[in-house]
């Protein structure tokens, strides 16, 4: 990469850290009139219309057309609803028979048989702590229109993925897997592109190539025991300097970010079920469960136990 555009470098460890752990899609074949109501999905889901079209319906937005060969993503998986024409009316998701063809491979097919619509409708679940901010930091929704791609990179995995839907051979969900992975990839890092300037936070910290080192270490090894000392060494920077340079870049102070990073990293665990309330704070770098508990429920307002409760409740 050129010396000329030595923000995207520092994005490239966030890309890599977009690590995929569970994806699953349906291959939708419709007949107007249509309507489908599709709940919240826990991670980032999209649409690509390989044929006919499709209405895409939000609470905050007006009804917009998605047409053949447009995606569109929805990076924080917000409840929406997609259908034939905008006032088409739509009905729940569970409502509609879907033919398994492997664990995690669905078709789909409904409609009055009228004009014919076939999609592709994915949801990806991504290694929440790296996925999560760099998500939030995103728009609602994010079209990309076939005429518009200017990653040469996004036609031909979509075009891979459309012949996929269409000859459903053998393997197509491992291969529908993998090219959704690229295929949302590709998208977040030319929206991070395109806003690089607008950038706030975490991510506008990363351009700053000092503090996107130190940035970088935090979010490879959340537990270990940071200093600012220790920070500011990875950054080449003194002490004072890095504090400033970071708190500004940032938002947050260097031990401040660190402490909400851990917290955010927590919150992933527990919702994914993968450690103990002691294991976490072990690996986080606590001294002791209580003393993680406590630095837990100020963030959150629960206790961590009460949270993994919540969320793995029968």
């Amino acid at each position: 990469m050129s010396a000329s555009r030595p923000d995207l470098d520092l994005l490239s460890p966030v890309l890599q850290d977009l690590r995929l752990v569970r994806a699953s899609y349906c291959r939708t074949d419709m007949t107007a009139p249509w309507g489908v109501q599709i709940p919240r999905q826990d991670g980032v889901c999209f649409h690509f219309v390989v044929d006919g079209e499709c209405w895409l319906r939000l609470p905050s937005q007006e009804p917009f057309r998605i047409g053949p060969g447009d995606v569109a993503l929805l990076p924080r998986g917000t409840g929406h609803a997609i259908a034939d024409a905008p006032t088409t009316p739509a009905r729940p998701l569970e409502e509609f028979d879907q033919d398994s063809i492997g664990p995690t491979t669905h078709n789909m097919r409904a409609g009055g048989g009228g004009a014919r619509s076939l999609m592709v409708c994915c949801a990806l679940e991504f290694d929440e702590p790296a996925v999560h901010p760099l998500t939030q930091l995103m728009p609602e929704v994010l079209v990309l229109r076939r005429a518009d791609a200017n990653d040469q990179a996004l036609p031909t995995l979509l075009s891979l993925m459309a012949a996929e839907v269409a000859a459903q051979r053998v393997g197509a969900a491992t291969m529908m897997a993998r090219l959704a992975d690229a295929v949302v990839t590709a998208m977040v890092r030319g929206w991070a592109e395109a806003h690089a300037g607008e950038l706030k936070g975490w991510l506008a910290g990363a351009r700053d190539a000092p503090i996107g080192r130190a940035l970088a270490a935090i979010h490879r090894q959340p537990g270990h025991f940071w200093s600012v000392v220790a920070l500011a060494k990875i950054a080449g920077l003194s002490r004072s300097v890095f504090t400033e340079r970071f708190t500004t870049a940032v938002g947050l102070s260097p031990a401040r970010y660190l402490a909400h990073w851990r917290m955010h990293v927590a919150g992933a665990w527990l919702r994914h079920g993968r450690s103990t309330v002691a294991d976490i704070a072990q690996r986080l770098g606590y001294e002791s469960e209580a003393s993680f508990s406590r630095a837990f429920k100020r963030l959150f307002g629960v206790p961590p136990g009460t949270l993994r409760s919540q969320v793995h409740r029968p």
